[in-house]
């Protein structure tokens, strides 16, 4: 398997024009992150998620990156991710957890991919995978311990484990994992905690009474990864930390967490023009100058997932400051005031990154937005490439 930065990276070729927008993703960094959460980690294992194309990063190259850093398994939400890892090279131990009666149960199975079953069917469809896929599925069990979203609620957990066994029994499945997720962990010293935690090691002691034998136990998310060292178990699964993002921002920055932002979003002014005081900006008008002044537009919208939330709100790095948005966000364009500054189309504007010249964070972007970094980041759009470097500017580890 080669290294991210000889397999992923899309570098420009001299004489090939720049983009209108680019993603520009730091693999230093996500290496670097995926070092910091290992040590966190302590003893348990960590498992890079890279679910969602990676946070929008690009899910194969950043899942090498991870182990590169020291993960040693790989977490995606659906099963198709989990295939395109296998048939990337990714030969880790990769978990899938939020399946349907209608994926490729066999595929899954046969590639040697963990699945998650919350209920009794889920158990019965890997069982039925197995005789054609020539091996036994893996199963982790997931238990609702209070977050109220996926896994078996304690009154239906017996079932499952019944399910379970009778399906270990018969050599179709192993159980290999049990698992929960965590409703406050980005809450630090919130009871909930402290109370899943104990919820779930009912639920694993009622597992081995039932006569399964689970390897790893996983229950903590990113920030639990780097605050709630109770909940770590065997194993842990960040994945907003991986990418360099805070899971607590009302808490820390990732600076302070020890990690780095590895997406940077670019756009490039299209047009630049001069306009009188009182010309209206965009639909509704919503901006007007206050004096003569200087539009620049820039070539990204909500298609791009530029949030229209941040219409007059969101920050951004055009002409050497930080200014906001002039109006409101349009499909595929948006305008930005530079007032009396000089300015040319094709000049670079940056509407985050890690900081290093002066640009807002995710963060601050989603503050604006009035929502979280996760969305801010996974939202980027197919039509902005991603572009991969295995460097950083500002001292982060070295790994390839």
């Amino acid at each position: 398997m080669g290294s991210p930065h000889e397999v992923n990276s899309r570098p420009h070729r001299a004489h090939e024009e720049p983009a209108l927008a680019e993603a520009r993703i730091d693999l230093a960094a996500i290496c670097a992150n995926a070092t910091r959460l290992r040590e966190a980690a302590g003893s348990a294992d960590v498992m890079a998620v890279v679910k969602a194309d990676g946070y929008g990063h690009g899910m194969v190259p950043n899942a090498r990156a991870a182990l590169a850093g020291g993960a040693t398994w790989i977490g995606v939400a659906r099963m198709h991710e989990a295939l395109a890892l296998r048939a990337a090279g990714i030969g880790s131990r990769i978990l899938a957890w939020l399946l349907g009666p209608g994926d490729d149960w066999a595929s899954a199975v046969a590639a040697g991919i963990e699945l998650s079953a919350g209920d009794p069917w889920a158990v019965e469809a890997a069982t039925q995978a197995a005789p054609a896929a020539g091996q036994p599925g893996l199963l982790h069990l997931e238990i609702d311990t209070g977050l109220g979203r996926g896994g078996a609620s304690p009154a239906h957990w017996p079932a499952l484990l019944e399910a379970a066994s009778r399906a270990e029994a018969s050599g179709h499945v192993r159980v290999v994992g049990i698992w929960s997720h965590l409703a406050h962990a980005d809450s630090p010293g919130h009871p909930e905690c402290d109370r899943q935690v104990e919820h779930f090691r009912e639920a694993v002691e009622l597992a081995r009474k039932a006569g399964l034998s689970p390897e790893v136990l996983h229950l903590a998310n990113s920030a639990a990864t780097l605050n709630l060292p109770q909940t770590h178990f065997d194993l842990v699964r960040p994945g907003l930390a991986l990418f360099g993002l805070s899971p607590v921002p009302e808490v820390a920055e990732p600076a302070a967490l020890g990690l780095r932002p590895a997406m940077t979003l670019t756009a490039r002014l299209v047009s630049v023009k001069r306009v009188p005081a009182g010309h209206g900006v965009s639909y509704g008008h919503r901006y007007r100058t206050s004096r003569e002044t200087t539009l620049g537009l820039i070539p990204l919208g909500y298609a791009d997932g530029v949030p229209r939330h941040a219409s007059s709100a969101g920050p951004l790095l055009a002409v050497g400051q930080q200014r906001t948005v002039a109006g409101t966000v349009c499909m595929d364009q948006f305008i930005v005031d530079l007032g009396d500054d000089t300015a040319a189309a094709g000049d670079e504007i940056v509407l985050f990154g890690p900081g290093d010249r002066g640009e807002p964070s995710a963060e601050d972007r989603a503050r604006a937005a009035g929502t979280i970094s996760y969305e801010i980041v996974t939202r980027i759009g197919a039509r902005v490439p991603r572009t991969y470097a295995s460097g950083s500017g500002s001292g982060a580890r070295t790994c390839f």
